[in-house]
C-alpha cells in the first residue's frame, strides 16, 4: 500500500499520470464452503431407575440341586428296573443256548436233536419270541437308564475329590460306558443269530460257526451283566 501512494506523489513530478482501475482496489470475495464446518451433535439418554432388580439368567445351583435329586430317584428305580429285566434275559439266553448247543456238545448230542430241549421244541428253531421280547424290553430300560444319567447336573462336582462316595461315581461312570458297549455288542450278535438264515448259515452245515457267535453273545452278555451288576451295587449298598 505504502508503494502505491508513493507511485501516486511521484508521478506528476516526471510528467505522467498514474491511472488505476477501480477494480483492482476491490477485494476478492471468498467463498466459504458450508461443508468444512462439522457439526457435532452430542446426545446422552440417562435411563431413569425403574425400582426392579433383574431376573437372575439360568437356574440357580439349588435348583441344579432340586433336579438332580429328581432325576436321581427316577433313575435309580430305571435302573433297578433293566437289572431286573436283564436277569430274566441272560437267564432265558442261557436256557436258548443249552437247547441249541447243550454246553457245547455236538451236532447230533444237543437237547434240541435229542428232544429234551427245556419248556419246548418250539426254541429250537425260528426266532426265540421270548427271549427277544426280554431282550428288548431290557433295552429300552437300560437306554432311558443311560440318558437319564446325562440329563443329571453335577453343580456341586461330587464325582470329584477323594471321598468314598466320588470314587465310587467314577467307577459307576465308567462302568456305564463298558455296559453301554456291552449291550450294543450283544444286541448285533444277537441279531445275527437269531437271522442265521437270512445269512446264509443253516445248522447242518455251519454248525460250529453258529455255535462260536452264540457262544460270542452269551460271553458278551455275561460281561455286561456282571459290570451293570457291580455299577449297581456300588451305588446302593
Amino acid at each position: 500500500m505504502a508503494t502505491l501512494t508513493a507511485l501516486m506523489l511521484t508521478a506528476p513530478l516526471f510528467g505522467m499520470t498514474l491511472h488505476i482501475d477501480s477494480s483492482m482496489l476491490e477485494a476478492p470475495a471468498v467463498m466459504v464452503d458450508p461443508g468444512v464446518f462439522l457439526a457435532v451433535e452430542v446426545s446422552v439418554e440417562l435411563e431413569e431407575p425403574t425400582g426392579e432388580l433383574d431376573e437372575p439368567k439360568g437356574p440357580t445351583t439349588a435348583d441344579l440341586i432340586r433336579k438332580r435329586n429328581k432325576i436321581k430317584k427316577v433313575h435309580k428305580w430305571f435302573g433297578i428296573s433293566t437289572w431286573s429285566l436283564m436277569t430274566l434275559s441272560v437267564v432265558s439266553g442261557l436256557i436258548q443256548f443249552y437247547n441249541q448247543y447243550g454246553w457245547w456238545k455236538s451236532e447230533a448230542t444237543n437237547p434240541c436233536v435229542q428232544g429234551n430241549a427245556i419248556f419246548t421244541q418250539k426254541a429250537c428253531s425260528g426266532v426265540p419270541t421270548a427271549h427277544v421280547t426280554l431282550v428288548a424290553l431290557t433295552g429300552a430300560a437300560y437306554f432311558t437308564t443311560f440318558g437319564l444319567s446325562f440329563a443329571m447336573p453335577d453343580p456341586l462336582k461330587v464325582s470329584e475329590g477323594n471321598s468314598d462316595f466320588a470314587r465310587k461315581l467314577r467307577t459307576h461312570k465308567v462302568l456305564r460306558w463298558v455296559t453301554f458297549a456291552g449291550m450294543l455288542a450283544q444286541i448285533g450278535l444277537g441279531v445275527v443269530a437269531a437271522n442265521s438264515a437270512s445269512l446264509g448259515l443253516d445248522r447242518a452245515n455251519d454248525y460250529k460257526a453258529l455255535r462260536g457267535i452264540a457262544t460270542a453273545h452269551m460271553a458278551v452278555s455275561l460281561v455286561t451283566y456282571g459290570a451293570m451288576t457291580y455299577a449297581g451295587a456300588i451305588m446302593i449298598f
